[in-house]
């Protein structure tokens, strides 16, 4: 099974959600995420998720164009500009939207609590994905 998590620039709310999938799955899928553009890895939610034991720190930022090629099961996007692009993906994978607040917007982009309750909105979110979609 392939999924892929989509955000605008592929730094915050795609890795975070990548992160919980792969958490919560026992890395028992394939999870890509991807942006409509590439911010780079946020280290704030590099920070955010270390706090609960969650290390995305490995992960990279990519576009949506390298994976014009794969097939996916779900391709579930986090904010409502992914979400517009995402008819462009030419595939039969179901997808699932939910807007997450960019907490990088926040606070002057500055590490705060927007970051921990963004972290556990999508933590939930993707608890119901899993309980709805995976078993």
């Amino acid at each position: 099974m392939n999924i892929l998590i989509m955000c605008t620039g592929n730094s915050c709310r795609s890795q975070i959600a990548h992160g919980f999938l792969n958490q919560l799955t026992d890395n028992s899928i394939s999870v890509f995420s991807a942006g409509i553009e590439k911010h780079g890895l946020n280290k704030n939610a590099v920070r955010c998720m270390s706090e609960i034991g969650v290390d995305i720190s490995h992960h990279e930022s990519n576009h949506v164009d390298e994976y014009s090629d794969k097939k996916f099961d779900f391709i579930i996007t986090v904010c409502d500009h992914a979400m517009e692009y995402c008819p462009i993906i030419i595939n039969n994978a179901k997808k699932i939207h939910r807007n997450f607040k960019d907490p990088s917007k926040l606070n002057n982009g500055l590490y705060g609590i927007e970051y921990s309750e963004v972290r556990d909105q999508i933590k939930k979110f993707i608890i119901d994905f899993i309980k709805i979609e995976l078993r």
